[in-house]
């Protein structure tokens, strides 16, 4: 396994690195990060969730800002807000030691003035989700006539949230000659027609084997239960985690405010997530879960991607996702950074095909508990 040193990489971006405890590059990084270095061109990535991938166009992205250009150099697309604040923080962690670099994010749900007025301040790099940067274009709030570098991170999430056009669109802003780095866990077919339309046809395309879709430190099991006892086997494998910490997976917000409920009722420490709270009222949910004074969160698909939280023992499936994308994107949460974890399904007998097709398409093998 190559040093980050190895790879090209500036001391001072590794220092900042070593400071956060990453000394090893992973799979992607190792592949991504060179190639990203030493060549002007576009990129089609396919990784999972959890391996490293901002790092592995966050560190190119960085040493290729001018940061002596009051410009916006650098694009960086991504699903949600979550995942919009948790790249833009990642970089600014990787400045610590470097010439400073101004990452601005710009997200729904916030205040569009306020996000305009951080726009007026020097600023080098944007993460944005695609309506509101759509909204901030059409109020001439920013230019991307200088941008040299495009990433699209999760984009298949982006498309499966109906950003086809708003995507198309932005492309169109930038300069044709400006690299495009395409990050995805899926390639459906709608994302093929996007690199199609905006990407060089020699792209290189680093993938991961089928085999390793899903992050292999993850152990994937499941119990068999009728729907009425799923709430008392959740309750006792919660038991059996003690104090360590995990996500639940619920469908549907009724779903998930219903379960949290429940399982208040019964002096378990949780809270719910999902699509229909403010902006303040997730980010209260996720600081107490930071802070410990939460074990558990309920949520939809929506907290699957982004979320800013480490060190998950487990997730559990209270109910089976509507694909095996979202099964890939909710397990990733956990076994991150070179850590193990623990994917737990609660199905009824009904439910065990899906998961065997989940063994096929993903190449993983569930262990049955009952």
């Amino acid at each position: 396994m190559k040093s980050f040193k190895e790879l090209g990489v500036k001391k001072d971006f590794i220092k900042a690195l070593e400071a956060l405890n990453i000394t090893k590059p992973t799979e992607i990084q190792t592949n991504v990060i060179p190639l990203l270095l030493e060549t002007k061109t576009d990129l089609i990535g396919q990784a999972q969730t959890g391996t490293g991938k901002t790092a592995a166009f966050g560190l190119p992205l960085l040493h290729s800002v001018d940061p002596s250009r009051k410009e916006i150099q650098a694009l960086i697309l991504c699903p949600t807000r979550e995942l919009g604040q948790q790249i833009a923080k990642q970089l600014f962690r990787f400045t610590k030691f470097s010439d400073k670099i101004f990452t601005e994010a710009v997200y729904g749900g916030e205040k569009i003035d306020r996000q305009i007025g951080s726009l007026r301040r020097p600023t080098h790099i944007v993460v944005a989700t695609p309506g509101r940067l759509i909204d901030l274009l059409k109020r001439k709030a920013l230019s991307l006539s200088k941008v040299d570098t495009v990433v699209l991170d999760e984009a298949d999430e982006m498309l499966s949230m109906g950003f086809k056009k708003e995507l198309d669109q932005i492309l169109d802003f930038v300069p044709q000659d400006a690299n495009k780095w395409l990050f995805s866990a899926t390639m459906p077919h709608t994302l093929k027609e996007i690199i199609k339309e905006h990407m060089a046809a020699d792209a290189p395309r680093i993938e991961a084997s089928s085999k390793k879709l899903v992050n292999e430190n993850i152990q994937h099991k499941y119990f068999v239960c009728d729907e009425e006892e799923k709430l008392h086997v959740l309750v006792q494998f919660l038991k059996s985690q003690h104090k360590n910490r995990g996500i639940i997976f619920c469908k549907t917000k009724k779903a998930t405010q219903y379960l949290s409920k429940q399982l208040i009722a019964k002096n378990i420490a949780v809270d719910a997530i999902h699509g229909d709270l403010y902006q303040k009222e997730r980010e209260k949910v996720l600081r107490a879960f930071k802070k410990g004074n939460l074990q558990l969160i309920v949520a939809t698909d929506i907290a699957a991607r982004g979320l800013d939280i480490d060190a998950l023992s487990y997730v559990v499936h209270f109910q089976l996702p509507e694909s095996e994308a979202y099964y890939t994107h909710r397990s990733g949460r956990t076994a991150r950074a070179g850590r193990e974890g623990v994917s737990m399904a609660f199905v009824t007998a009904f439910e065990r095909k899906k998961l065997m097709d989940y063994e096929k398409t993903l190449g993983i093998s569930f262990e049955r508990i009952r």
